[in-house]
């Protein structure tokens, strides 16, 4: 059974495989992605795989993760919950401009499927990478 450090290292794998399919796949079938930050119009949560599968299935057609430029995992007083503060560097599809982004994630994983991931970003900085508010407010559009 994978723990959190192990997920959150496949996670980043896939994420740079441009494999939105199998890092979806990470999340338990009742598993849920919270964006505390999201502005209106932007889902606030997604639940479920199902969903989350459908919520990430257009990611790279908006954003392309080249690499990720730091990474810090953060374990908590719960063996099963873990803090990743990480930046990723790439650039938006559809303006081409450099995506740079730095993400405070609070993920907890249970049976070694992600069941809660909380996702903190700047919707300011993603607009701005992606060509204004109706790239981010797009599925898909600023994660």
């Amino acid at each position: 059974m994978s723990g959190p450090t192990e997920v959150v290292d496949r996670a980043m794998e896939l994420l740079l495989a441009h494999d939105m399919a199998g890092f979806a796949a990470l999340w338990a079938p009742d598993g849920t992605i919270e964006f505390p930050f999201a502005p209106e119009g932007y889902p606030q949560r997604v639940e479920g795989r199902a969903a989350v599968t459908e919520y990430l299935r257009d990611y790279t057609d908006h954003v392309d993760v080249r690499a990720i430029t730091e990474r810090t995992v953060r374990r908590t007083e719960d063996p099963e919950v873990v803090v990743v503060e990480f930046a990723v560097d790439g650039a938006a599809v559809r303006t081409g401009r450099p995506y740079r982004m730095r993400y405070i994630c609070v993920i907890t994983v249970r049976d070694g499927e992600i069941a809660a991931y909380r996702d903190y970003w700047s919707p300011l900085a993603a607009a701005e990478a992606l060509g204004g508010a109706d790239g981010l407010a797009s599925p898909g559009g600023a994660r």
